[in-house]
């Protein structure tokens, strides 16, 4: 989408999050800064709600929240992160050389908690998709949040809380962010598309909420496409947005991959996975959707077999909370190297 992206032009403020427990429980964190793990499906607005809490929070926002998503952050290469804008400042040119990329990691925890913050009396620190870090590093977490607890909040989003050693789990207030209902989603794509002028119809929202798995974020972007294409979003359209979806995207991935163009296929993953935030279990999915498609791989069924078997290892090492960028990133990998055979 070339259009700002509704997920955040649209954000919601505290407020406005649908569920009361969730509002009653950030609210209370605003007071006291308190840690948090915020737990739930993904879609459900675990990220959206930390970003309203830091708004409410923070007379800077923008400075006094640092958000580290962890899919991504571990998934990097030492050079990746030592090059990172959000990380650069604090690497100086010995560290890049003399460090391990375990060894930056725990460098970039360390600072992110240290610094002083720019407004207020302490600063906000997320660990986003949190189920993908290993317990080492974990426990190089816990010792970070002992140390900076006095001027620092920790809040860690994940859809796995059971992946988190006991240490991080005793430190921090549990908040469960459940599955929104279809209501909640069709109300939701009500309210931007009345501030947007469009033309829909209510049936339509309820279609769009369900083909989303009841994801918030997904469902929006449905909604903005239709939109952005058509104009409205209206029963007779919703067969556009189920063909469009995602499946653009993933089939121009798929196809720089075959191609070896990993650069570009690998720039795409991380724009679904960190800029759209969709999971790796979504992207999965669209790729087997695409790679199941029998016109598309004519003539090449051991390659269609070959990733079909392969997405379904990656699909069990996404269910342990393994890094996304990672596995799939492996699979574009492979899906080079058939290419090339």
């Amino acid at each position: 989408m070339d259009a700002p992206l509704w997920t955040e032009r649209y954000a919601p403020d505290l407020a406005d999050l649908p569920q009361s427990e969730v509002r009653e429980y950030l609210q209370k964190a605003v007071d006291d800064p308190i840690n948090l793990v915020i737990h739930g499906p993904a879609g459900a607005g675990k990220t959206a709600a930390v970003r309203a809490l830091a708004r409410e929070a923070h007379e800077d926002p923008d400075n006094d929240l640092v958000e580290i998503n962890v899919a991504d952050f571990f998934g990097m290469t030492k050079k990746e992160i030592a090059n990172d804008p959000r990380f650069s400042s604090f690497i100086d040119s010995k560290r890049k050389r003399n460090s391990s990329k375990a060894d930056l990691i725990n460098h970039v925890l360390k600072e992110s908690a240290s610094y002083s913050p720019v407004s207020g009396t302490y600063k906000t620190v997320v660990l986003d998709n949190a189920e993908a870090i290993r317990e080492d590093f974990q426990q190089a977490l816990r010792r970070v949040m002992e140390r900076h607890h006095e001027a620092t909040q920790f809040i860690i989003t994940t859809r796995q809380p059971t992946k988190l050693i006991p240490p991080i789990k005793s430190r921090c207030f549990p908040v469960a962010m459940h599955a929104p209902s279809e209501r909640d989603v069709a109300s939701i794509l009500k309210e931007i598309l009345e501030q947007e002028g469009s033309e829909y119809d209510y049936f339509a929202l309820q279609i769009l909420a369900r083909d989303a798995g009841m994801n918030i974020r997904e469902a929006i972007l449905s909604a903005q496409t239709l939109h952005e294409k058509e104009g409205e979003v209206t029963t007779d359209t919703i067969p556009l947005v189920r063909e469009i979806g995602i499946r653009e995207r993933i089939e121009e991935m798929l196809d720089d991959a075959e191609a070896g163009d990993f650069q570009d296929a690998r720039k795409t993953l991380d724009d679904l996975l960190v800029d759209e935030g969709y999971s790796g279990e979504e992207v999965l999915h669209e790729i087997l959707d695409v790679v199941n498609d029998k016109d598309r791989y004519t003539g090449k069924e051991q390659t269609r077999a070959e990733l079909t078997q392969l997405a379904g290892e990656i699909d069990m090492d996404l269910a342990e909370g393994s890094s996304d960028r990672v596995h799939l990133g492996h699979l574009l990998a492979e899906l080079g190297s058939k290419g090339e055979a």
